[in-house]
């Protein structure tokens, strides 16, 4: 899967920039379904779990600088 790249090793500030552009895409793909012109319909599914990935790794690292 290309769109899974190491997140981990990219800072705050590309993960934001990255998130942005997934939900733009996000949206995108949500409109192409909705007028039934999605060509691949697995993207939708790729797209909203690397969002989640990247949500997830932005709440751990507030976590642990919250903690430190």
């Amino acid at each position: 899967m290309a769109a899974k790249e190491n997140l981990s090793v990219k800072t705050d500030d590309q993960l934001a920039t990255q998130l942005g552009e997934l939900k733009r895409e996000q949206f995108n793909l949500r409109f192409q379904s909705a007028t039934n012109q999605l060509e691949k319909p697995s993207r939708v599914r790729e797209v909203r779990r690397t969002i989640a990935r990247i949500k997830t790794l932005q709440t751990q690292r507030a976590s642990a600088a919250s903690k430190a």
